[in-house]
């Protein structure tokens, strides 16, 4: 759950000024990025057009790769700050450790919620033992200024809640979906739901008005709002939307994400989510001079070392470029 650009361009984020508070269909384009040895991911968000949803502030698609004969998923120890991460398979095994003492191997559908609070580190590999095929997406959540120094904590959700409907099966994630509600923490209103949906279906999904939304597409043929959406891009839906119409063209998997329009302007560099500059170099500090972020054990490797800082200085750009 790393940013592992040698090169991480910085991001202001946040703020209501540039939501969009009518319904739009904005298709985003991912850029390809390296995370680890051998997988490549498809990165949706922070984009050029676009750097948040709700207080979602990073999404990477990954996958289908065919790892039968390759060490497939292997990001050493990294350190995290301001931000919560979601791990979420459709296929394959993420064997997860972080400072905390976690360990803990994450299957397809089941939540990995990890709170980095004021400092965490961890890493992230595919067990020596695993699945021919790795398939899935990483996610950040941004922390509220009130809940962005809590204590680390990991959870594994192994049992969510569903929501159906005829050729619908809706996973919440994280937040709330037509009454059904996720185990995982959230702090703010929010929504992460996994939508598996049959060849033909055609069907229309609640909304709550106030929320931004994007659907991010992870496999098959599916409309969205009339919007032919191909796997590994994200199309931008706004607000003010009290349904969504979806047409599968094929059996088809989505993620649904969104939440209230995240209020406080945030910084975001590597793998920290902060409000200054500040803020920014002290964290690069501290995870350089081993302070803060604790000790990953039991990983067979060196950890990350954090980027060089951009010459200039970090400047705020607000929600979109």
């Amino acid at each position: 759950m790393s940013n592992l650009d040698r090169a991480p361009v910085p991001s202001v984020c946040g703020g209501r000024g540039f939501v969009v508070a009518e319904p739009v269909r904005e298709l985003l384009s991912p850029r390809r990025v390296k995370l680890g040895e051998s997988t490549e991911v498809r990165r949706l968000l922070p984009n050029l057009g676009r750097r948040m949803i709700g207080a979602w502030a990073f999404v990477d698609h990954y996958g289908p790769d065919d790892i039968a004969d390759e060490p497939g998923m292997q990001v050493p120890p990294h350190p995290h700050m301001g931000l919560q991460t979601v791990s979420w398979l459709h296929e394959g095994e993420v064997l997860h450790r972080d400072s905390t003492g976690s360990l803990q191997t994450i299957r397809p559908r089941e939540l990995g919620l990890m709170t980095s609070g004021r400092a965490i580190s961890h890493s992230e590999e595919s067990p020596t033992s695993h699945a021919r095929f790795l398939h899935g997406a990483q996610l950040w959540v941004a922390l509220p200024d009130a809940h962005r120094h809590t204590e680390p904590r990991f959870e594994h959700h192994p049992d969510l809640p569903t929501v159906t409907a005829p050729g619908l099966t809706a996973t919440l994630v994280l937040g709330e979906l037509d009454g059904s509600r996720s185990p995982g923490t959230t702090y703010t209103p929010i929504v992460g739901a996994d939508l598996a949906l049959a060849r033909g279906t055609d069907v229309r999904l609640p909304l709550v008005p106030d929320f931004e939304y994007g659907v991010l597409s992870m496999s098959g043929e599916v409309h969205v709002d009339g919007v032919p959406v191909l796997a590994g891009s994200l199309l931008y839906l706004g607000c003010g939307r009290t349904e969504l119409p979806l047409r599968a063209e094929s059996d088809a998997g989505l993620m649904l994400l969104g939440g209230e329009p995240f209020a406080e302007e945030l910084l975001m560099w590597w793998n920290f989510v902060a409000r200054s500059q500040e803020e920014i170099e002290q964290a690069r500090e501290d995870w350089a001079s081993g302070t803060r972020f604790g000790t990953v054990k039991g990983y067979a490797g060196a950890p990350l070392s954090a980027p060089a800082l951009p010459r200039t200085p970090l400047k705020p750009r607000g929600r979109v470029r």
